[in-house]
């Protein structure tokens, strides 16, 4: 017993050992190369994994025989077998673990042969040990099931090194379709012949496979066998054996052979790394049946690509009562679409949805009445006006949307190594001071000592890929936040989801180097030096010899230039997004992709540079609008959102932020962060005096507002979920923070309101604005009886913040 349990131990230590091996890499960087010992015991899991399957069925025919001859003659010997058997089966999983953290190997059924196999192991151990001191019932239940173990994770190994359908493929069957929830699923069930725009959607999901899986051997960087795959023309022409692709014929085509070979066999494709799903597969078999088709005109680039320059398309001619720009760009897409007006929402979801988007915080019980009582015509757009006034609100509120964006945080990686520089200062006041957008890019990029930690990066602890240097940062974060363009595929190889080459990228990473930067494809090394330029030359571009701080104020002059249309639609719908729920192009980091409404995006872009580049202005044109003012909307499923068959009909329904859930929480029941977690020293004297209470945008990140949904900062951030997730649901009810905000708010509310009935009125009141119905009173009142006592009272105000009046925004 002392060896199994010795060897174990070692084991174990070894393989955690190797599995917590290197550095802790950002997203992004490559997998550490591993000790060469650690791949070479790897490689012995296939060899070493048989021997315990053989001597634990042996050990069990012997059971069989005893019970069939009703004798123990076998019964030293199965006892010695079990025991060797188990200590084997403890190095077959030790080595499968080095096997698959040392290399890519596996495919979807990796982890399910992992865990059977590590489950096996300990059914292994425990049967061992029932051989040595337990019951012969046991003996032999124990040993069954671990036969039985070693069966099933016999049969997922082999599922991985032949292939899933190792056994099936034999069996006569149906044309292979991709799984339902792949769209060429719907393309491959109809009768009718592809449309273009078809041909054009199942050719990005075919060059998406083949860059995936087949560009690193046969691409423009390296070219096995002499076959190429990244053109139509190199796809036809074939390789050194000749044609690879039979249009209209998959089945005689040597491309879908190879790739449906068993993972063992020498020319199966790709030949290293896991090999293509059963669905990939399916879909290059559906593209080659239906004749290989390319879209027209498309050789050189199968993407979308967005115009660069600004457009300012006529006004429809007004309608009735619709007169604002906005809403007449609307009423002619619900014209296309047949969708009929709503009438607007209420004045009490009105003035509700107003503060939240332009201060962050709730209208009081006294705002909310005095609005509904209000006769002028006009009063939604001079409460805009006025909530658009309130600099140090707006700023406090919208300092969060900047700080994601602007990946701006108060502590965190870099900080504490002093490789990293907040922007909070610059930030907070330039929101105090309506920058104008092109002055505030123009900083940002040219930076002053205040706004340069936005281009600087992050410089990273420990050895990383040098897609995460911080002149490539700059490049990928200045591409994303201004561009709405994702290089960061590019940073590392041509990029497999745009026509972005690796080149690109590293010529705009260049601008903001000290020196000239060395190409790294995939981490290695070119021996190739990049170029300096802009990413689209159309703009200009900046002179490569000049100085860094040359380079980047020339930078910022291109960027900011009224003819630079992208730079103005990405802010544009940025703020969309942000007050509507959903960007006019979604996601709003794919500038490329199709906007519901091209006119009402160019018009809004063309018309916020004629006003100054004025983001106030901007907000008042959409909080004034009767579009805004529409019903909001929900979905069943969060991908319906960016679907492409997304129909616009109104704002989306949405959840407060964690930073506007706290401050309604502070505002309403009781401040949950006490003044020592603001990071007042980060700013202005004026602002802890302007706040009521610790607002969160300045509060250091916690384990609260990180399961409310703030991100880490850490990398660029322009979008955050809305939907409620089980972290939220836990850090609710046994967050510490927050129930000690929910206790000291008992406790204040007992003392201020020592009647039941007057207390539940006030705490709808400041909550939901509204007084409770008479049902809300009476179930109120039997939870907190004649005379509450606190804990009636936390569990009363905890059922309140979970009201989904309370954390909706309708």
């Amino acid at each position: 017993m002392k060896i199994l349990v010795a060897t174990t131990s070692i084991l174990a230590f070894i393989t955690l050992g190797v599995i917590n091996t290197g550095v802790a890499q950002p997203a992004g960087a490559e997998v550490v190369q591993h000790f060469w010992l650690w791949s070479f015991l790897g490689r012995l899991h296939p060899m070493i994994v048989h021997f315990p399957v053989g001597i634990l069925i042996a050990a069990l025919l012997m059971e069989v025989i005893e019970w069939r001859w009703k004798n123990n003659n076998f019964n030293s010997a199965i006892k010695v077998l079990v025991c060797i058997g188990a200590i084997s089966a403890v190095f077959s999983v030790v080595f499968g673990l080095l096997l698959s953290n040392t290399e890519e190997y596996g495919s979807d059924i990796l982890g399910i042969h992992q865990w059977t196999g590590i489950a096996t192991m300990v059914l292994g151990l425990c049967s061992a040990y029932m051989y040595l001191k337990g019951s012969r019932r046991m003996q032999v239940a124990l040993l069954t099931l671990t036969v039985i173990g070693v069966t099933i994770a016999g049969h997922y190994g082999a599922g991985l090194t032949h292939g899933e359908d190792y056994l099936t493929s034999v069996l006569p069957a149906e044309d292979v379709l991709p799984e339902k929830d792949n769209p060429v699923f719907a393309l491959a069930s109809q009768k009718e012949p592809l449309t273009e725009s078809q041909v054009q959607d199942l050719n990005v999901q075919v060059r998406t496979i083949l860059a995936h899986n087949c560009y690193s051997c046969h691409g423009s960087t390296k070219v096995k066998g002499e076959l190429r795959l990244d053109t139509k023309d190199l796809i036809m022409k074939g390789g050194e054996h000749g044609a690879v692709v039979v249009p209209g014929h998959p089945e005689k085509s040597e491309m879908i052979r190879r790739i449906s070979l068993p993972r063992s066999e020498k020319k199966s494709m790709p030949t290293k790394g896991k090999g293509l799903t059963k669905d990939e597969i399916a879909v290059l078999a559906f593209w080659i049946k239906q004749g290989a088709p390319w879209p027209a005109g498309k050789e050189k680039s199968l993407y979308r690509v967005a115009d660069l320059a600004p457009r300012s398309p006529a006004v429809p001619a007004a309608k009735g009562d619709l007169t604002q720009p906005i809403d007449l760009f609307v009423d002619a897409y619900f014209k296309k679409k047949n969708i009929q007006w709503q009438q607007p929402v209420d004045d009490r979801t009105y003035i509700r949805r107003v503060f939240l988007d332009v201060t962050g915080l709730l209208p009081t019980a006294n705002d909310i009445d005095a609005f509904m009582q209000d006769r002028r015509a006009d009063k939604r757009s001079q409460l805009v006006q006025r909530l658009l006034q309130q600099n140090e609100a707006y700023a406090q509120h919208w300092l969060t949307f900047w700080n994601d964006a602007l990946r701006n945080d108060y502590s965190g990686t870099g900080y504490i190594t002093g490789g990293r520089f907040d922007i909070t200062q610059w930030l907070y006041t330039s929101l105090i001071a309506n920058k104008p957008y092109d002055v505030f890019v123009k900083e940002l990029i040219n930076p002053a000592k205040q706004s340069e930690g936005f281009i600087r990066g992050i410089q990273w602890r420990g050895t990383i890929n040098a897609s995460q240097r911080t002149e490539m940062q700059a490049a990928q974060n200045v591409a994303q936040v201004f561009m709405g363009l994702n290089l960061k595929c590019a940073s590392c190889h041509d990029s497999f989801i745009s026509d972005w080459k690796l080149d690109d990228a590293y010529s705009f990473a260049n601008i903001f180097a000290d020196s000239t930067l060395e190409i790294n494809r995939c981490d290695v090394p070119t021996g190739r030096m990049a170029g300096t330029r802009v990413l689209y030359s159309e703009l200009g571009n900046v002179d490569a010899k000049a100085k860094k701080q040359e380079r980047l104020k020339q930078l910022a002059d291109v960027l900011v230039q009224p003819k630079d249309g992208r730079l103005y639609r990405t802010l544009v719908n940025r703020i969309w997004a942000q007050v509507m729920g959903r960007g006019i192009v979604e996601p709003v980091d794919a500038m490329d992709n199709e906007p519901w409404s091209q006119d009402l995006l160019d018009w809004m872009a063309s018309d916020f540079v004629a006003n100054g580049c004025d983001i106030k202005k901007l907000l008042y044109q959409v909080l004034i609008s009767r579009t805004y003012q529409l019903p909001s909307q929900s979905v069943k499923e969060p991908d319906q959102i960016i679907a492409p068959a997304y129909v616009f009909k109104g704002m989306m329904r949405r959840r407060l932020t964690a930073e506007e859930f706290s401050d309604a929480v502070s505002e309403t029941i009781q401040p949950i962060f006490p003044d020592s977690a603001v990071v007042y020293k980060l700013f202005p004297n004026s602002v802890k005096q302007s706040m009521h209470f610790p607002r969160a945008a300045f509060v250091m990140n916690n384990a609260f507002l990180t399961a409310l949904g703030r991100p880490n900062r850490e990398t660029v951030s322009t979008s955050r979920a809305s939907q409620a997730s089980l972290l939220q649901a836990l850090e609710l009810t046994n967050g510490t923070l927050f129930n000690k905000a929910m206790e000291r708010g008992a406790e204040r509310l007992q003392q201020k309101y020592p009647d039941a009935k007057t207390m539940i009125q006030e705490v709808y009141k400041s909550t939901l604005g509204r007084s409770p119905t008479n049902d809300e009173q009476a179930v109120a009142y039997k939870m907190l009886g004649d005379k509450p006592g606190k804990d009636a009272i936390q569990d009363f105000v905890w059922t309140m913040t979970l009201h989904p009046e309370f954390q909706l925004i309708y």
